[in-house]
């Protein structure tokens, strides 16, 4: 088991990141990866950047340190109608954009019916590409019928490393949540979401483990291959993906 990219990551714009866009790339190179995703948290989060930090990505150049970029936000959910902390007219120039719940921006316990509710509205969102860790007891959801919103609507679910550090309520979560998208063709991406370029060197493995354990098919999961990101960016509509793949086919 292997990836190519990891499609969700921070800088030091959030005080609880320690990396710099240039290290986080160079990082990705040493780990053998040929494109990064740089998510950095969206504005509602205590500590992180201004919006004009995401409006800016165009400042940044394509390829750092031999690495293909994806330039985009870890949007926030601040609302049970789905609603985020960006807005569309940004939403839509981004490379790739996640979408997760957070404490700080949406605080309290969810009720199944709430879960529900939020994810099958963002699941209609054109410009939210992937689901980010959304496997937390807190806001548990159904996993077959949102799962198969996902795949009619093109969003990745995301298995996410930094689970495993922060949110260890949910791990036993990320078997169910893993088993409905095998049933629903809901594909994935396997990320790091790190904070530190040793996170994102070192913290794949158990997520590689639950993958082999319940043999899921490398054609679901979207950094796999190549091959199956670029046709991902494309299937999304990013105006990116002929780039990317210019550079890493």
């Amino acid at each position: 088991m292997q990836v190519i990219a990891d499609l969700h990551t921070h800088t030091l714009c959030a005080s609880h990141a320690y990396q710099t866009v240039n290290e986080m790339a160079a990082a990705a190179k040493a780990a053998g990866y040929c494109a990064l995703a740089v998510t950095d948290h969206a504005p509602a989060m205590p500590d992180t950047a201004h919006s004009w930090h995401f409006a800016n990505w165009r400042a940044m150049p394509r390829t750092v340190a031999g690495v293909a970029m994806l330039y985009g936000a870890e949007a926030n959910v601040m609302d049970t109608k789905g609603g985020l902390d960006l807005p569309q007219s940004q939403l839509e120039q981004m490379d790739w954009v996640v979408a997760s719940i957070h404490s700080p921006c949406l605080p309290g316990l969810l009720t199944r019916k709430e879960a529900n509710r939020i994810w099958l509205h963002i699941a209609e969102n054109p410009y939210v590409d992937c689901i980010g860790h959304s496997e937390q007891e807190n806001y548990r959801y159904d996993y077959d019928v949102v799962t198969k919103a996902f795949a009619q609507n093109h969003k990745v679910v995301e298995l996410n490393a930094g689970s495993f550090a922060v949110r260890q309520d949910g791990i036993p979560n990320m078997r169910a949540l893993l088993t409905a998208c095998l049933e629903n063709g809901c594909r994935i991406a396997v990320d790091s979401d790190a904070h530190s370029d040793w996170k994102l060197q070192t913290s794949l493995p158990p997520l590689f483990a639950m993958l082999e354990e319940l043999s899921f098919p490398q054609e679901l999961i979207v950094n796999a291959t190549r091959e199956n990101l670029v046709q991902e960016l494309k299937l999304h509509g990013k105006r990116c993906a002929d780039e990317i793949g210019g550079i890493i086919l």
